[in-house]
């Protein structure tokens, strides 16, 4: 049964599991662990609210949900239910396991059901968006099973880029609960329309599923999807209503207004009982090892991970780990199985790896597997967070915080999803908001979630949309009030272009290829480079066009199933990267180096004597080299050059300057000035996701001397997607809260000259040198004096 729709019910009087206080004595009992936990959370059970059913939930509807064991609704499922039934748009942003499926699937089902009694037997539609292809093909399972007493009159379907052609004209034909992503809405369904539009003419509700998820370049892009949606079913005399579920939330309903562009009502009170659940935040111990320019080494998270995952496997307890990147989870797998073989031969296949890249087949037999309960401990990347149904978990363990306190929470719910007790262990990274997080409980515990950060307006999102939506159907100017107030001002740019073409009817697509094909709605950059085995020709997986340059590179090593293989050629103009198997005992990460010129300062505010900006840049980015790691203990073995093209970005930029003076004032010597900017730059990069919904590999900094375009030493933080994706300005609306805490985080870290876990970073092209710990608090502190008031969060 997918997420949300298995009743919570509490532990059976028999249940012999150990409580996750049990279970974390158990972790912490080997020599040095203990002191591993810099603070425990423990969040009581809570009971739950019922209530009923609105009476115009069809009856049958009721049964169905009745035989799957729920009784009656919770207070949130019924309000959320009623509003839909008005017909008004609804975010429901509850709890994990909080049964938002049901929320919205009662009023669906029971419109569905009532379209069946139509004359043609399809006189309601219902579209469903997941953002991954998992989560779609697990719910329409779900869906499946809640609707069998129904018969045919509710007819779910799965349409994404895995379904058979041969079943593509029946799902158009006859499937009244269409399951699909917002790609193939974008590439498949609107450019088709007409082969669409007697579901399109049904259309009654859209469901939008983990909508949290649509942030940044991804969720701008996916804003104007839904309004290209909205525009087509007009014209087919629909007027869909949009019910949306997330997680927990700041400002739900504006976050949903904004996504799909009309009102939404709020239902955030949830009504749903949980479970025990003990959080613990783990920071893995120093080791003897020495990193760049002698700075102490932390164990990785990789390795604690590994070690948590194999522990907790051994004792039986149902454990994902969730992991920031495909390399990681493979690792993590790789790792774990090694250490289980040596307790027990039969362990190491009861643990697996799942992520993105997988081809369709094989992350459907790990789907399975985690169902029928064959696997124990699964490493995974998002893809699973928002993915298929892990009811009956004992623990997570999250291997380096997800970048945002949404997704923190996301992760930590997958356990205890059927009401018993659960474990959740946030295994800090060397990293500076890492390292700040576990030594600041009250950041994660104590703070809201953050708030979603998208723009629709962003030039380079909108204007490949305009050109979708007139290959769709012509655009008149009673259009563009639909697609945002910057669609005006693009569209003679767009004609200039020769990419649209006005007549009296409006502005028409005149181009043969694909208008679809221009808008990349997932920010990747080009079409994803294809991972060869380069002795038998087998496709391994994708990476991202975006990401190529620095994983797949010539001599990067890339880890799939639990191989590693080494990169032997990158072919970027046929995108594709030729591997061999291979077994070497390091890992790799590139290097690169950035420069920054301004474009256009939009907003500058005086800071003391210092500015602070935000505005348009041209950013120019080149991989230079690889580093050698060694596996586990992360030692640097070596270092390689490579021969890579530059890259070019025009996106949005926060940066600030200080004055001489202000150099005075903080006792730095111009010796000191390039190490206590770059310090700076480094740990605020790092501190950014705790104040924007971002993660530190969507956004770049660059820290200048002398920048050529102010004239005085600057510090830049940039959005690393074309156009920007929302994170730079809200980096300079928080920036008082935000610099606070980076100076905070430097100040109050242990090390006596800087390290990863305060100014070191993992990407500098520049081998971390030089940085001046000591002169960047100093000169946080002077610039600081000169904020303004604090700014409302």
């Amino acid at each position: 049964m997918a997420k949300n729709l298995r009743p919570r019910r509490p532990p059976e009087s028999g249940d012999t599991r150990p409580s996750p206080g049990a279970v974390l004595d158990r972790l912490t009992a080997g020599a040095g662990r203990a002191s591993r936990i810099t603070h425990t959370e423990h969040l009581p059970p809570r009971p739950g609210r019922h209530a009923i059913w609105p009476d115009r939930i069809r009856p049958e509807v009721i049964n169905a949900i009745r035989a799957i064991g729920v009784e009656h609704p919770w207070a949130h499922q019924a309000t959320a239910a009623e509003h839909a039934l008005d017909r008004e748009s609804v975010v429901i942003a509850t709890g994990t396991a909080s049964g938002k499926s049901l929320a919205y699937l009662a009023p669906v089902l029971s419109a569905l059901l009532d379209g069946s009694e139509a004359p043609n037997g399809r006189g309601a539609t219902a579209l469903y968006l997941a953002p991954t292809k998992a989560l779609a093909a697990d719910q329409c399972r779900a869906v499946k099973e809640l609707t069998a007493p129904l018969g045919t009159r509710v007819r779910p379907a799965v349409y994404d880029g895995d379904t058979p052609v041969e079943e593509r004209e029946w799902v158009r034909q006859y499937a009244t609960y269409v399951l699909t992503n917002p790609d193939m809405l974008h590439r498949g369904i609107l450019p088709s329309h007409p082969r669409w539009s007697s579901f399109l003419r049904a259309l009654r509700y859209v469901v939008i599923d983990e909508c949290h998820t649509y942030r940044g370049v991804f969720g701008s892009h996916v804003a104007q999807v839904l309004r290209r949606l909205r525009r087509i079913c007009a014209r087919y005399g629909a007027d869909p209503v949009f019910l949306l579920a997330s997680a927990t939330a700041a400002e739900p309903a504006v976050a949903a207004g904004r996504l799909t562009g009309v009102p939404v009502r709020e239902v955030a009170d949830d009504a749903s009982p949980r479970g025990e659940l003990v959080f613990a935040l783990w920071e893995p111990p120093l080791t003897e090892l020495h990193g760049e320019k002698g700075a102490p080494v932390r164990r990785t998270a990789t390795a604690e991970t590994a070690d948590l995952l194999t522990d907790l496997t051994v004792q039986g307890v149902r454990t994902v780990a969730f992991v920031r990147s495909r390399r990681g989870a493979e690792l993590i797998s790789v790792i774990a199985k090694e250490r289980l073989a040596e307790v027990d031969r039969s362990l190491p296949r009861r643990v697996a790896a799942y992520r993105g890249g997988y081809l369709p087949e094989e992350r459907r037999a790990l789907e399975r597997a985690l169902h029928s309960g064959e696997l124990l401990g699964l490493a995974a990347t998002t893809a699973l967070e928002l993915g298929v149904d892990v009811s009956g978990l004992d623990a997570v363990v999250i291997a380096g915080y997800p970048g945002t306190r949404a997704s923190l929470w996301q992760q930590a719910g997958r356990a205890g999803r059927s009401g018993q007790g659960a474990l959740a262990v946030l295994v800090a990274r060397d990293d500076p908001l890492d390292t700040y997080l576990v030594h600041h409980p009250e950041a994660l515990f104590q703070r809201p979630v953050e708030s979603t950060v998208l723009d629709p307006d962003n030039p380079y999102v909108l204007a490949p949309h305009l050109c979708a939506a007139a290959a769709e159907l012509p655009l008149t100017e009673d259009d563009l009030a639909l697609f945002g107030p910057a669609a005006p001002g693009l569209m003679p740019q767009l004609e200039a272009a020769r990419l649209l073409r006005r007549r009296a009817s409006g502005w028409h697509w005149t181009r043969r290829e694909r208008a679809a094909d221009l808008a990349d709605i997932r920010g990747e950059g080009g079409r994803p480079v294809q991972i060869v085995e380069e002795g038998t020709g087998r496709l391994l997986g994708t990476v991202d066009a975006s990401a190529a340059h620095t994983t797949v590179h010539e001599g990067a090593v890339h880890l799939h199933q639990g191989r590693s293989y080494l990169v032997r050629r990158l072919d970027l103009e046929d995108s594709v990267a030729l591997v061999e198997e291979a077994v070497p005992p390091y890992s790799t990460t590139a290097r690169d180096i950035t420069s920054v010129s301004v474009l256009d300062t939009d907003t500058e505010i005086p800071w003391g004597q210092g500015r602070l900006c935000l505005g348009s840049v041209e950013v120019t980015n080149q991989v230079v080299s690889f580093l050698r790691r060694k596996l586990v203990t992360g030692e640097v073995l070596g270092e390689t050059k490579l021969d890579l093209p530059p890259r070019t970005l025009r996106t949005r930029a926060v940066w600030w300057t200080v004055t001489d003076d202000q150099l005075d004032a903080a006792r730095i010597i111009p010796e000191q000035l390039g190490g206590a900017l770059h310090a700076a730059e480094h740990a605020s990069i790092g501190m950014l996701p705790l104040f924007a919904t971002c993660d530190r590999w969507d956004i770049g900094g660059v820290s200048v001397p002398l920048h050529p375009d102010t004239g005085l030493p600057t510090v830049f933080v940039y959005d690393g997607h074309p156009g920007g994706a929302g994170f730079a300005e809200r980096a300079f609306h928080t920036a008082r809260s935000w610099l606070t805490a980076t100076r905070e985080a430097i100040a109050a870290c242990e090390c006596a000259s800087g390290c990863p876990s305060c100014i070191q970073s993992p990407k500098c092209g520049n081998g971390n040198e030089p940085l001046d710990k000591r002169a960047a608090v100093r000169l946080l502190t002077e610039l600081l004096k000169g904020a303004p008031a604090p700014e409302p969060e």
